[in-house]
């Protein structure tokens, strides 16, 4: 069962490959991701690293944290479990329904008759 590790305080020049080389001292690496910003696709400074077993997870752990890497000392550390989100988005149905301009286009209704004095 794979086990999963965070690595902080990554050099932005830093590669999956070099990651995976350098955790491949402590055993099988099952998968490595860095971690990039959405709209600029540059990197954050933090990853992930999937490791064969615990065992490895905790030998890659005790070799690597604090280590120099690319004039950065790294932070390993076992991954925590992602939160649960809660699901919808968006505020439901209500929100997406009355969204500011649909609010503008009832204002202007309003105003528009107010003055002729005809019904909405």
């Amino acid at each position: 069962m794979p086990a999963k590790l965070f690595v902080g305080n990554l050099s932005f020049q830093a590669t999956e490959e070099d990651l995976r080389e350098l955790f491949q001292q402590a055993g099988t690496v099952e998968s490595v991701r860095i971690v990039t910003d959405q709209f600029t696709g540059r990197p954050r400074g933090f990853g992930f690293v999937e490791m064969a077993t615990k065992e490895e997870l905790a030998k890659a752990i005790e070799m690597l944290n604090g280590r120099l890497f690319r004039d950065r000392n790294l932070v390993v550390d076992e991954a925590r479990p992602q939160p649960q989100r809660a699901g919808g988005g968006g505020g439901g149905p209500s929100r997406r329904r009355w969204g500011r301009a649909a609010i503008g286009r009832w204002r202007r209704r309003w105003r528009l008759a107010s003055v002729t004095g005809r019904s909405i």
